[in-house]
């Protein structure tokens, strides 16, 4: 009762190409393939640099742009 039978599977494809039709269906398709390709590909272009580079090099990024902070406590010094 709980899973759907190829019977089921076919009958709900039938009703959803003949809402949508084969051409809009083909168009999505396309379209969620070619967003899946290109995150992918951005992805890969994302590993490949930090691959390549010099891990002395991100140490001096990473220190150049960090910002030390110091806290502060606030609440012994205004007792009353």
């Amino acid at each position: 009762m709980g899973s759907l039978s190829i019977w089921h599977w076919l009958i709900v494809l039938v009703i959803v190409m003949m809402v949508f039709g084969t051409k809009k269906l083909r168009n999505m398709g396309s379209d969620l393939g070619g967003a899946v390709k290109g995150f992918k590909d951005g992805m890969k272009e994302g590993e490949t640099p930090a691959a390549k580079e010099d891990p002395t090099t991100a140490k001096e990024l990473r220190d150049s742009t960090t910002i030390d902070v110091q806290a502060k406590d606030t609440s012994s010094n205004k007792q009353g």
